[in-house]
């Protein structure tokens, strides 16, 4: 994942997932230098479970690679 698809993620979190935005802003704050760790540190702070950690992951494999 590239920081541009960075918004897609966090609009599938909120809308797909119904993470709560509180939730994601914490995630944010953890990964302020690295926002592509987001979903694991979501995890790993027990804001998503792992089910749900497998669904972003699938959700970014699904994405098509960004054009150079």
């Amino acid at each position: 994942m590239t920081t541009a698809e960075l918004p897609e993620l966090l609009h599938f979190l909120h809308q797909d997932l119904a993470v709560p935005q509180s939730a994601i802003a914490l995630g944010l704050e953890r990964t302020t230098d690295t926002p592509t760790l987001l979903p694991m540190v979501l995890w790993q702070y027990g804001l998503v479970t792992l089910a749900e950690l497998e669904q972003i992951f699938d959700w970014l494999e699904q994405r098509p690679l960004p054009s150079a």
